[in-house]
């Protein structure tokens, strides 16, 4: 009997409906120690452990992104999820739907991460803007049906009543909490005219707080560029916001206060600046006054004209001073231009002309004679080239009795250029006469005989 084979794929399959089919796989709480995690841009992939076994598991995007705190390397969380097989390699896995740590809750874990980094950065540490003394605008961040914004205005409108309130109704609760909160803080930059935002919001439990420790809301307080104060939850709870804010007061009645002065007391200490300044003027103008009494009875009033008289006598001593130094100037500047003078005639231009003169028509003739001796040598070297080329001439040799002999217009050097029959030309210094060789004889030096 033939025996039937299951493919791999086909017997994964099965497996894998055994693990879906299965009601004790379909929702597992799992507890262990995460392992091989590397935070990934879309799902993540690690494993939980514990002393005796490790399970793969799987968190896809849309679960990973609900999650509180930043799982790390070797925490113990505690998981549910169901159990299935992977196809395409056959391993087992847990699909974990839920995860917070073991031991510590998931709101706490995210609010210890984000202030560790947040803290890192220096966000706490940045300098904080300083709160406007007497505020135009004052612009409220929080619900508009709850007792923050009553005890704000209710505060500001007995303290400083000029300032003007503008409520931003927000969502402080919930999952649109945060988005709400960064959406209003924008929307109050954008304006740009207001002097100090105040958020606030009662108390309660830490997920009621939650939306202020989202990183989203502290990068959106930290980058405003007016003073924000910060008054969440009661004296005793602490959030990301309050932290992060330029001022934290405990309560809303406390952010008022902080926000405003108390305008009576304004107006109580304007009042003795006032008395101070208009006292300080009245004793200036007392000592003014008597000044101008002392001034008035001085004899300069009385008698104006000795306020000149040091002046003429220093003003007569320095014309008597310049005259006498313009008189010692101008003898000195004689007395060198006579000496001047003196020099000039001493050095006799005339004679030293004259000398030039005599120098001048001196070379003149020297250079003259010296023009004719080298013409004439060069006239004598020029007669005795002529004479020796002459000499050379073969004009004057043939003259002597010599010729000589071409044949087509070439001169002929040896007999052995010639033959019998050839027309030859034969040039003497008065022409030429054509002859033909009839007969050729050679001398013993190799010479020959026409």
């Amino acid at each position: 009997m033939a025996q039937d084979y299951l493919t791999v794929s086909v017997l994964t399959k099965y497996l894998k409906r055994k693990f879906d089919a299965d009601p004790y796989l379909e929702r597992v709480y799992l507890t262990g120690e995460i392992s091989n995690f590397r935070l990934r841009p879309n799902h993540q992939y690690f494993s939980l452990k514990d002393e005796h076994a490790k399970i793969s598991a799987v968190m896809f995007k849309g679960a990973f992104s609900k999650l509180k705190f930043r799982p790390e390397e070797g925490m113990k969380v505690l998981v549910v999820g169901h159990i299935s097989i992977f196809e395409a390699t056959g391993n087992y896995q847990i699909y974990i739907e839920q995860m917070q740590p073991d031991g510590v809750g998931a709101l706490y874990q995210a609010y210890e991460q984000l202030k560790e980094k947040l803290d890192k950065e220096g966000i706490f540490r940045a300098p904080k803007k300083i709160l406007p003394r007497y505020p135009k605008k004052i612009a409220v961040v929080t619900s508009p049906s709850g007792a923050v914004i009553r005890d704000i205005i209710t505060t500001v409108r007995r303290r400083f009543p000029i300032a003007q309130v503008v409520l931003f109704p927000t969502v402080v609760q919930g999952n649109k909490a945060a988005d709400d909160v960064v959406r209003n803080i924008q929307r109050i930059e954008a304006i740009g005219d207001f002097d100090t935002i105040i958020i606030g919001r009662g108390g309660g439990s830490i997920e009621d707080l939650w939306p202020f420790n989202e990183e989203r809301v502290a990068r959106a307080i930290f980058q405003a560029q007016t003073p924000i104060i910060s008054s969440v939850g009661h004296e005793t709870d602490t959030t990301i916001a309050d932290l992060v804010a330029d001022v934290r007061a405990a309560t809303p009645t406390a952010a008022a206060e902080l926000a405003v002065p108390v305008l009576s007391e304004e107006i109580l200490r304007i009042d003795e600046k006032k008395a101070r300044l208009q006292q300080a003027f009245l004793r200036q103008l007392q000592q003014k006054e008597e000044r101008y009494q002392r001034v008035k009875s001085s004899y300069i009033f009385r008698q104006p004209e000795r306020l000149y008289d040091a002046q003429s006598l220093k003003l007569d001593q320095f014309s008597q001073k310049l005259i006498q130094e313009m008189q010692t100037l101008l003898y000195e500047k004689n007395r060198l231009a006579q000496d001047e003078i003196h020099r000039f005639k001493r050095v006799v231009p005339v004679s030293q002309v004259k000398e030039k003169q005599q120098q001048r028509d001196f070379l003149t003739q020297r250079l003259n004679q010296q023009i004719q001796l080298l013409l004439e040598k060069k006239q004598n070297q020029f007669q005795q080239s002529v004479q020796a080329l002459d000499l050379l001439s073969p004009l004057k040799i043939m003259g002597r009795g010599y010729s000589y002999t071409t044949k087509e217009s070439k001169v002929v050097k040896s007999i052995q250029e010639i033959a019998v029959d050839d027309q030859l030309a034969i040039h003497y210094p008065d022409g030429q006469a054509q002859v033909k060789i009839i007969a050729l004889e050679e001398e013993e030096h190799g010479r020959a005989d026409i």
